[in-house]
């Protein structure tokens, strides 16, 4: 039960990162951009949307990410678009922007934000930490569901 629903936890966090069911050349554009990615990159990725989410107005109080931190990402990841489109996956993007405009690129970089979320996700840390809610969890109840 307890892999089944950190299981849910992952496919819901991953399917907010991709929605829509990409076109082919999107899809090609996402592997080529993920397979480009080093280790370290994934994780500033992670950083980078950990700020944006920490941004909203809900959640901002929990966090305080300072104006200089989130320009360093910005710029980060700025300059890593650019180098993922342009150098590493030039044809692709081509390909992408073409079959699907800026929908393709959407669905393209949904895979990429995937794969960093999923980098940090991996860690035991974290792992240990988002499965923190189990022991509120009325297994009773649960259980009925399977009978």
């Amino acid at each position: 039960m307890k892999k089944f629903l950190l299981l849910i936890v992952v496919v819901v966090c991953a399917a907010l990162s991709w929605q829509v069911q990409a076109g082919p050349a999107a899809q090609e554009l996402g592997v080529c951009l993920t397979d480009s990615l080093t280790g370290k990159e994934r994780k500033n990725l992670a950083k980078w949307i950990f700020f944006a989410i920490a941004a909203h107005p809900e959640i901002s109080s929990y966090s305080k990410v300072s104006e200089a931190n989130q320009q360093q990402s910005d710029e980060f990841v700025g300059n890593l678009v650019t180098r993922l489109m342009a150098d590493d996956c030039p044809q692709k993007s081509k390909n992408a922007l073409q079959e699907g405009g800026s929908v393709a690129f959407e669905q393209a970089f949904g895979l990429v934000g995937q794969v960093a979320m999923q980098e940090l996700m991996a860690d035991h840390k974290v792992l240990q930490t988002i499965s923190g809610y189990e022991k509120y969890l009325d297994q009773t109840r649960l259980r009925a569901l399977s009978e």
